[in-house]
């Protein structure tokens, strides 16, 4: 499984997902249509576009009306603000691994309906799980959500609620059969250096651009490097480079802070 970082270009994102990411900042002020424009702008939107996402998410209830033209997180803001922030601990979500395996059996789920299909190995590789064999998928058990919540967790996202999950202690597996080698390490780790060099090559090169160009610049590395962090497999220090993982985690914390200064500006 590849995670090689790639920065999200400006023509993948829509006018929702920025409106979103701007406005789903923990401790956001309410902001005015005229400064959620601008910053559409900066993106090649058209004001239409942005004023039709903001009404969008004001009937999903994400967004209220607070005056005239100004608007601010919604009654259903709560849950949404918190998954999108979620990033920041996901070094947390992780215990230390005493060598057992989390695994999920399929094969009686059949492979005809390719919607279940995708849904289902999309819901596992979320949460770092491999295919060891055909039916039969492990990641380490070294997540702190216990057993049935991730059962609930994964049956939330897509995986069939007829799919059997159980804790392995102890394997004995064939010759040549190694587990821990499923998830690349090498790709892991080079995903890591390219955000974190990403990050701290944006932070250079911002300081002699425009505030409208640095918005956007951290926007879309910003945007990449916590769907990286979403998509991690969270693997144990035994299998993966979780020390550089976390490193990535905080230098994104520390960017996060700085391209809200450009944000800032637009206000």
């Amino acid at each position: 499984m590849s995670l090689r970082f790639k920065p999200t270009k400006t023509e993948d994102v829509s006018a929702r997902t920025l409106v979103l990411s701007l406005m789903s900042v923990p401790g956001r002020r309410p902001q005015t249509l005229a400064y959620l424009s601008r910053a559409g702008g900066l993106f090649g939107m058209e004001p239409t576009a942005i004023r039709m996402a903001v009404t969008r998410l004001v009937k999903e209830g994400l967004l209220e009306s607070v005056d005239r033209g100004v608007y601010a997180t919604g009654p259903k803001a709560a849950a949404f603000t918190a998954e999108i922030s979620s990033w920041r601990n996901a070094p947390d979500r992780t215990r230390p691994w005493g060598g057992g395996w989390i695994g999920v059996l399929t094969n009686h789920l059949g492979r005809t309906d390719r919607k279940d299909l995708r849904a289902r190995m999309r819901a596992l590789r979320l949460y770092g799980f491999a295919q060891a064999e055909a039916g039969l998928w492990v990641r380490p058990d070294n997540l702190r959500l216990s057993l049935d919540k991730l059962r609930e967790a994964l049956t939330g996202i897509g995986l069939q609620e007829d799919a059997l999950l159980l804790t392995i202690s102890d394997t004995a597996l064939p010759a040549g059969v190694d587990w821990q080698g499923l998830w690349s390490t090498d790709d892991l780790k080079a995903t890591y250096e390219g955000a974190i060099a990403a990050m701290q090559g944006s932070r250079k090169a911002a300081a002699k651009l425009p505030a409208d160009d640095a918005a956007r610049e951290t926007l879309l590395i910003g945007q990449s490097v916590i769907r990286t962090i979403n998509l991690d497999p969270l693997l144990p220090e035994d299998i993966g480079d979780a020390a550089l993982f976390r490193e990535m985690v905080s230098e994104m914390d520390a960017y996060d802070a700085f391209g809200r200064t450009f944000w800032d500006q637009l206000a």
